[in-house]
């Protein structure tokens, strides 16, 4: 067992749930608590990752430990932005996301060696898949987020933590900034999968270009009609949504059966 793991599902815990305190506390008693434990767990985070996934025969990438990269990717970019963008809100599901996934790898470890070191082309292929997921699976937050506050509105009933939601139109320009940001980034990452990857469409594999392919082209659709035909509103959310499950399907799907369901 990974206990190691499971003091970083703690400290998370004791973020998440001081995080839910302040939601619902105008006076923030507990916040400086909650910096500190927010600070040790993404401290206790990445000395989680570098010991299990740089290794001395090379880079430990089973499915578990990339989705435990991206949740720290996930809740360092959301606490840096948390007081400029009011994401408070959204740290619980983050947390309580990386409490789960430090769970799983607690219990259930694996490994899947490989040596981005030979072919570094790759490795910044890789990096960037990941900064995009991140990226764009902020943006799916947001777009919850507002679905929400939206759903609330329409019928005529008070948002809960309402006094520590930021305004609609904030929340709305900051989820299109992410998502063009998320977008510049999965067109690089496809773009230097189709330099670097001989195989990118090779059986097996196919889906998962497919699948980002797809992606791509929904995002691109959500910004051209967000920028010259004014979408917004439900629209939106369902489109973003949809975007991020076909990416969610293309990084993780394959993986997921084979590490998860047959292992």
């Amino acid at each position: 067992m990974d206990y190691w793991a499971l003091i970083v599902a703690t400290f998370y815990l004791i973020g998440g749930g001081l995080a839910v305190n302040i939601l619902f506390n105008r006076t923030k008693p507990f916040y400086k608590c909650f910096i500190g434990s927010t600070i040790i767990a993404l401290s206790t985070h990445v000395v989680w990752l570098y010991q299990n996934i740089f290794l001395l025969n090379g880079q430990n990438l089973p499915m578990l430990n990339v989705v435990s990269l991206i949740g720290f990717l996930i809740a360092l970019l959301t606490a840096i932005m948390g007081k400029r963008l009011n994401t408070g809100v959204l740290l619980p599901v983050i947390y309580g996301f990386n409490i789960i996934n430090f769970i799983a790898v607690a219990y259930f470890p694996s490994h899947f060696i490989t040596h981005l070191e030979i072919h570094p082309a790759i490795g910044s292929h890789i990096i960037l898949a990941l900064l995009a997921y991140a990226i764009l699976s902020i943006a799916s937050l947001f777009a919850l987020q507002l679905a929400y506050i939206n759903y609330r509105l329409k019928n005529h009933k008070r948002p809960l933590a309402m006094t520590n939601m930021p305004p609609l139109m904030t929340l709305e320009k900051s989820l299109f900034q992410f998502i063009f940001i998320g977008f510049i980034l999965l067109s690089c990452t496809l773009i230097t999968g189709f330099i670097f990857l001989e195989d990118m469409f090779a059986q097996g594999k196919a889906h998962k270009a497919i699948l980002s392919i797809i992606a791509w082209i929904i995002y691109a659709i959500l910004l051209w009609g967000h920028y010259t035909k004014g979408w917004r509103g439900q629209l939106i959310v369902y489109i973003t949504i949809v975007a991020s499950s076909f990416l969610t399907l293309a990084y993780f799907g394959s993986r997921f059966v084979r590490e998860i369901i047959l292992s």
